[in-house]
């Protein structure tokens, strides 16, 4: 690898590479001054801004930060005034600079509860809060009506030495629920090909995307025989795309469309229409269930109206397998690569056709991938959500983020206390938690209300990022906070330990204390 990095961090970063750590495993840097003192450390009465959005993996870190009865490992009693992107959790005592717009109500498993509906989602933990959460309509709630079947995932420091995952577990769980026929929706996610395709390994792929390939027609053959309808589709893109057009790998989510497959009973003649999207997949599920979809629900059946047949509500499996994309086009896709024998039979077999997974269509900026949080929100919701990003770039454009009332408050506790703002988010261009534009944006806020000491503490992953980017950005974002004279760059760790949702706490020990004991490989500053 060249050396072209001309910051501390950045150049130390460029170092860990060289040693065989990537960026989402890099482990916490910290920054010293000439006496060996990391002056970044968090303090008491200190203020503290996270910067990430979706939310899900960011609560076990907020918890460990702000609640004083916290018992998970050794902590301090900080009482920081912290303010986050978004709402984590409603539970946690934080300002919420852009809180939820307001409850998605008649989601589709909260419709079907309310309808007599019984649903059970079955998924392996490291995706579960996809099905849980996510599907809910963002909601930390089971509804009457529905059971949960989560098998726990690996506990291994590195997934990709589990290319499988708990795929076979998943599809025996669905099966067996499929015999016992006491739930009308099923609702199964499979997930090594998205969890594997951000691995910069093709043969880990391969035996990803075969695995689900294989379990896929195992489930298909089993719902054919018990009498259920299925319903195949996927919630985002990933390895059909896993080249950028110069070679270099992309192992980030993609723009392309998702498949959608309906396996019917024998001489069940169905049209699937074109041009849909994943907010079309809840009203399909209420098409075939006779039922007619509440006013809030804007999606549309993908089911063609012109038909004769009636599906007498018939029991449904939906089955997402996540990250497995569409793409026509060879080049650079794993999954035309590796072959996948079953879903290619199962297309020319059954009506098939592909939704948008991606952009616009899901509350995105035009041109945006999709991402697992989007696509599960949506499938659930059957409407269209504008994303928390939309709002947040918004804001930035039009001015009002700098005056956000959330902001705003941790800063006057700082300048009351005459103590440090610190700043703590994910660096990079596109991800799914953020972006470094939020980042730099934050730092023209302190900056603009004449703070002194700001702190930045960095979390680095490079997914859907070339080569080097955890170095590119930091030493993009270090130059900046030199030309405002106020921030300092002063840490940077891998989202592998900060990013957990498994209750994972050695990791979020990890995190919490770099970020308030300065425990970390120590660089000095230039």
């Amino acid at each position: 690898m060249k050396h072209k990095y001309d910051t501390p961090l950045a150049q130390a970063i460029f170092e860990a590479y060289k040693l065989g750590q990537d960026d989402e495993i890099i482990e916490p840097i910290v920054l010293i001054d000439e006496n060996k003192n990391f002056n970044g450390k968090i303090k008491p009465k200190d203020g503290l801004i996270f910067a990430n959005i979706r939310g899900e993996r960011e609560v076990e870190l907020s918890q460990a930060l702000t609640e004083n009865d916290f018992s998970r490992f050794s902590t301090q009693q900080l009482d920081l005034e912290m303010s986050t992107m978004i709402e984590y959790h409603p539970k946690l005592a934080v300002n919420v600079a852009f809180p939820p717009t307001g409850k998605i109500t008649n989601n589709l498993t909260e419709f079907l509860s309310d309808n007599n509906k019984r649903v059970i989602k079955i998924v392996e933990s490291e995706k579960a809060i996809h099905l849980t959460y996510f599907f809910n309509g963002k909601q930390h709630i089971q509804y009457e009506m529905e059971d949960r079947k989560i098998i726990p995932s690996f506990e291994a420091a590195n997934l990709a030495d589990f290319p499988e995952m708990k795929a076979l577990e998943v599809a025996n769980a669905t099966i067996s629920t499929m015999k016992d026929k006491k739930h009308d929706l099923i609702v199964t996610n499979i997930s090594p090909c998205d969890v594997m395709g951000h691995i910069e390994d093709k043969s880990i792929i391969e035996r990803a995307i075969k695995t689900v390939d294989y379990q896929l027609a195992r489930i298909v053959e089993s719902a054919v025989s018990e009498g259920y309808f299925t319903l195949v589709t996927a919630d985002h893109g990933l390895a059909e795309s896993w080249l950028y057009p110069d070679g270099s790998i992309d192992t980030g989510h993609s723009l392309s469309p998702v498949p959608f497959l309906l396996v019917t009973q024998q001489n069940v003649d169905v049209e699937l229409r074109t041009n849909g999207s994943l907010v079309d997949v809840g009203p399909t599920i209420l098409d075939i269930f006779d039922l007619q979809q509440p006013k809030e629900m804007q999606g549309i059946s993908i089911i063609s109206k012109n038909r004769s047949y009636n599906f007498n509500n018939q029991k449904i499996l939906l089955l997402i397998l996540d990250g497995w994309g569409y793409n026509p086009n060879p080049y650079g896709n794993l999954f035309i690569e590796f072959g996948t024998p079953n879903m290619d039979s199962l297309q020319k077999k059954y009506p098939f056709t592909t939704l948008k997974a991606s952009g616009l269509p899901l509350g995105m900026p035009e041109g945006t991938v999709g991402n697992s949080e989007i696509g599960h929100l949506h499938m659930g919701a059957g409407r269209r959500i504008v994303s928390d990003r939309v709002r947040i770039f918004e804001s930035i454009k039009d001015g009002s983020f700098f005056s956000n009332s959330a902001f705003i408050k941790t800063i006057e506790y700082v300048k009351k206390h005459d103590t440090d703002l610190h700043i703590l988010g994910i660096i990079s261009f596109y991800s799914s938690h953020g972006s470094i534009e939020y980042l730099e944006a934050l730092m023209n806020l302190a900056k603009k209300e004449n703070l002194p000491r700001v702190f930045l503490h960095g979390m680095l992953g490079r997914r859907g990022e070339k080569p080097e980017a955890g170095a590119m950005y930091v030493n993009q974002l270090e130059h900046k906070a030199n030309l405002l004279g106020n921030t300092k760059v002063v840490s940077v760790i891998g989202r592998h330990w900060s990013l957990d949702r498994e209750e994972n706490w050695d990791r979020i020990q990890k995190t919490y204390e770099m970020l308030v004991s300065g425990i970390g490989r120590k660089i000095k500053d230039l």
